[in-house]
């Protein structure tokens, strides 16, 4: 299994926002993805609860990734739907062997919807958590995780989104340059 930033990414990418697609369409898509990740066992089910904490989850987790681009101080605003996602998911947390770990304290769907926000802990521990991101391209937002060295990737695909973007750019300058015919 890939690690927790890779689980994280995944989560966040379920929801394609350029293609308006959702694989967690509904709680028996959202058992499948957990169930296809370990995160549950084969006889656990989700339903309507499971599955809009699971979406209040991945869009608190969105907005979270698209201010791993900042580097500002205004971090409370800028996690705060992930935070009130967290904070519906009872969690244990110890200092097991002198590291802090995490454990949900519910079954079934939730149980695997709180192992999702342990690796959120897992990703900072690790030191991973600032080089997952989502594409700065407003359209896209696909999670990613930065592998340059100075962590300064902005888009998913440099030949696509920041192509577009770079693009659209050049244009606006085109246009405020050119001088309009009286």
């Amino acid at each position: 299994m890939d690690g927790p930033a890779e689980l994280l990414r995944d989560f966040v990418n379920t929801y394609d926002v350029e293609g308006d697609t959702d694989e967690l369409a509904s709680p028996a898509e959202l058992a499948v993805w957990l169930r296809e990740r370990g995160l549950i066992s084969e006889t656990d089910r989700a339903v309507d609860d499971d599955w809009a904490l699971a979406i209040g989850l991945r869009e608190g987790l969105r907005s979270a990734l698209r201010h791993n681009h900042s580097r500002g101080d205004d971090r409370q605003a800028m996690t705060a739907g992930l935070d009130a996602a967290l904070t519906a998911l009872p969690m244990r947390v110890t200092l097991a062997g002198g590291a802090p770990a995490s454990d949900p304290l519910s079954t079934g769907a939730t149980r695997g919807l709180g192992l999702l926000a342990a690796a959120v802990l897992d990703a900072h521990a690790r030191g991973d958590w600032p080089r997952l991101k989502v594409c700065a391209e407003d359209g896209c937002q696909w999670a990613f995780i930065d592998s340059s060295k100075n962590r300064s990737r902005s888009w998913c695909s440099m030949r696509i989104c920041g192509n577009r973007t770079k693009t659209r750019a050049y244009r606006a300058r085109r246009q405020q340059d050119t001088p309009r015919p009286s």
